[in-house]
């Protein structure tokens, strides 16, 4: 692995940065205050992304995407990492889920999230099935050439300012050595299809501005030309595309850790107690010292994982590793960040409170901690 960075990646680094400070920075402590981003802020960012090549990097140029591998995207949501989540988000990238769209779905569905005309939403979770997918309740019964839809889901992200939803729906059963188990399918369902509601989800303390969702099934009727890939193959359409979405959650973390570190370095050096600068105290600068030691660890296994995706030879436990111990490091260091400006740490003056907050998060979604080390540990088993 080369560990140097190529002129154009550091180029896009330093691109990106620049605009997460501009564009980004001054409208968080309005989002943290109000718990909203303003529909003309969105359209800005999202414009402004636009313009300058930032936006829907993850897909292929030919679809009008920036085409990016995966180790520069990485690299670029790692900057996008240092910003409130409700701004920085807008800026990412359009689910990779889309690429399944085939035919007339490309130019109704792919094409204009590409362009950054719509925006889509993952409809996965329900209140009986988070980590259990296959527990899902919410059904989509096959009648001739529609499907009806039937069931709730809950936590769907954006699905406030979503234009549609890439829902995933059971559509059967099969025999397995643990009994029956749901056949799944995934659906693409347009906002104001009659029968599906969309409602305020719960109040959260993580990622103010980013709201949570609730979403109503009831009735609901959808041709069956809206299907996402093949039905009762909706795992492998997931499997196929949605992988790297632990290794994006991984790369964000770091560049919170990486604003949460470098505030703690210039406060140390510059805090006065006792005559002297509180970093020159072990019970300070030892906590610099290993929190900078767990943010180097979890950037090396981010950044292999997202070396071995170019390669062809990433495995789901490259993704555990990053996503387990990036989101671990970051609530350390966020924990610790605010132990070294003491009270300061916990007033909003700082970002410090609200790097402390979202991180929590982190180790719930996309997988749990635990989900991830159960990853593992059967990879790890498999052989034996």
């Amino acid at each position: 692995m080369d560990f140097q960075l190529s002129h154009e990646q550091q180029l896009l680094v330093e691109t990106v940065r620049e605009f997460v400070e501009r564009e980004l920075y001054p409208h968080e402590a309005e989002v943290e205050r109000t718990d909203q981003v303003s529909p003309a802020l969105v359209r800005r960012i999202m414009d402004t992304a636009l313009e300058q090549g930032l936006y829907a990097a993850n897909m292929p140029v030919e679809l009008g995407g920036g085409g990016l591998d995966t180790l520069s995207l990485t690299l670029m949501e790692r900057e996008l990492g240092r910003a409130s989540f409700a701004l920085q988000y807008l800026v990412a990238r359009p689910s990779n889920i889309l690429q399944a769209c085939v035919g007339e779905q490309r130019e109704k569905y792919l094409l204009p999230c590409v362009r950054g005309e719509k925006i889509e939403c993952l409809a996965m979770t329900e209140p009986d099935a988070g980590s259990d997918l296959r527990g899902m309740r919410c059904r989509a019964e096959r009648r001739n050439d529609e499907f009806v839809i039937n069931g709730t889901k809950h936590f769907i992200s954006h699905a406030d300012i979503a234009d549609f939803v890439i829902l995933f729906a059971a559509t059967g059963e099969e025999p397995s050595s643990r009994g029956p188990r749901k056949k799944i399918t995934a659906f693409l369902v347009d906002r104001g299809t009659p029968g599906f509601t969309i409602r305020p989800g719960y109040h959260s303390v993580s990622h103010r501005g980013y709201h949570n969702c609730i979403l109503e099934f009831d009735d609901c009727r959808i041709p069956a030309s809206q299907m996402l890939g093949e039905e009762h193959r909706g795992f492998q359409v997931a499997n196929d595309w949605l992988g790297p979405t632990r290794l994006q959650v991984a790369a964000m973390c770091l560049g919170r850790a990486h604003r949460a570190m470098e505030l703690s370095v210039q406060w140390a050096a510059s805090r006065q107690q006792f005559g002297q600068v509180i970093g020159r105290f072990q019970g300070v600068g030892f906590k610099l010292a290993d929190m900078q030691t767990r943010l180097d660890a979890a950037e090396l296994l981010t950044l292999r994982a997202a070396w071995k995706v170019d390669r062809g030879s990433a495995t789901e436990s490259d993704f555990a590793m990053a996503k387990l111990h990036t989101t671990e490091m970051l609530a350390m260091v966020a924990d610790e960040a605010i132990q070294i400006h003491g009270g300061m740490g916990l007033m909003t003056d700082l970002p410090l409170e609200r790097i402390w907050r979202d991180a929590r998060l982190e180790r719930i979604w996309e997988g749990t901690s635990e989900i991830q080390r159960h990853i593992l540990a059967r990879e790890l088993l498999r052989g034996a």
